[in-house]
């Protein structure tokens, strides 16, 4: 069985994000670069399928600028066998739908069994990129899942997707697209020795010329940036508990005006 796994790099969530002079993209300068915690959970679970069936071949696959080669490393670390880099400049712009397109033509050179994603990255929170590439492969495709089983024939999968109040399941014929959900399992941390043997592993870069893709403009394109407006600052009515209530509604109704 082979698996690919679509990982995305993304600012750390403790890095203080700041719009940079260009006001569509931000001040890449001191961030640090992560896996996007969703597709952590995606590759856990690729692992541990690799981990119940003999045989399995995990691949990591991400698009981006040569900084990404450090979210590929961590992939490998983590355990998967060989990863693919998709940079070029004709995708320095991409939208979720360039991006997809792709990434299917990857998938179909590569042809897994099975596509795991993450529901979202949490730079954009978009969450389209799955859909999007099922749709393109006219593969079936399952958003949110929380579990998920394949049969041991090797020809379904069944999922259990996260809905209010429980899951919903569905069987789902290989090949298919997954994306994972926070709860679907807990990631592992890369050992010293998955992170120096993850130095030996291949990385194949893949220009956009390799899979027949032509330079075509984004369908979304991005206008600006704006940085959130300052917090006023918190205020503390003192006081007796009854008349500090009814200091506090007052101030709701007359300056707050949402009571």
């Amino acid at each position: 069985m082979k698996i690919l796994v679509l990982a995305k790099q993304v600012p750390d969530t403790a890095t203080q994000v700041k719009i940079s002079s260009n006001p569509r993209a931000i001040e890449t300068a001191g961030v640090t670069w992560i896996v996007s915690p969703y597709d952590e959970f995606a590759l856990e679970e690729a692992l541990r399928i690799k981990e119940k069936r003999q045989g399995t071949e995990v691949v990591a696959v991400s698009l981006g600028p040569d900084r990404v080669k450090e979210t590929i490393r961590s992939c490998l670390a983590m355990g998967a066998d060989r990863a693919i880099h998709l940079n070029d400049p004709a995708w320095a712009d991409a939208d979720t739908l360039t991006t997809a397109r792709a990434l299917a033509a990857v998938i179909k050179q590569e042809a897994p069994d099975l596509v795991l994603t993450g529901r979202q990255a949490i730079d954009d929170d978009m969450g389209a990129v799955t859909a999007q590439v099922a749709e393109i492969l006219g593969w079936p495709c399952a958003s949110w899942i929380m579990e998920e089983a394949i049969a041991d024939d090797g020809k379904t999968v069944r999922a259990g997707r996260q809905v209010e109040g429980g899951l919903e399941i569905f069987d789902l014929p290989l090949p298919a697209v997954l994306s994972a959900q926070k709860g679907l399992n807990e990631p592992r941390y890369p050992t010293l020795k998955g992170i120096m043997g993850a130095k030996k592993k291949e990385i194949r870069d893949v220009k956009a010329g390799d899979l027949g893709l032509a330079a075509e403009p984004p369908q979304l394109s991005l206008l600006t940036l704006e940085a959130l407006p300052p917090r006023p600052p918190g205020r503390v009515i003192p006081g007796e508990v009854k008349e500090a209530v009814r200091e506090l509604v007052k101030a709701l109704r007359e300056e707050a005006k949402v009571v």
